[in-house]
């Protein structure tokens, strides 16, 4: 198979129709721009509204985590595991850095719920 090239009539009438393509894409976006405090303002009341959700989902989360976690604690501690102490420091860790992110974020974004 022989690979054929583009002269340069062709090669310039494909870059006139890509340019003219990109010009009709900025003219078409410019004329929908908005004001940017008006698009910023609305994204953060977009962030706030989910947020409380966001908050419950991390705590469920954490009940989740802490829940699996004690289990498995739970089965170490009973098979006499000498690195019970590391694995349930681990666990609780984990359940503690999951509210206090949801709490430090909800004091971050001023939201009272």
């Amino acid at each position: 198979m022989k690979v054929r090239w583009l002269n340069l009539k062709q090669h310039r009438n494909v870059v006139l129709l890509v340019g003219t393509t990109l010009l009709l894409e900025l003219i078409y976006l410019s004329a929908d721009a908005q004001d940017g405090k008006a698009g910023i303002k609305e994204a953060s009341d977009k962030v706030r509204s989910y947020f409380a959700t966001g908050v419950d989902l991390m705590y469920g989360v954490g009940a989740v985590v802490g829940l699996i976690g004690a289990v498995k604690v739970y089965q170490k501690w009973s098979s006499g595991d000498p690195d019970t102490s590391r694995v349930a420091s681990a666990w609780f860790g984990s359940c503690i850095f999951l509210v206090v992110v949801a709490t430090v974020l909800r004091s971050f974004f001023g939201i009272t719920t």
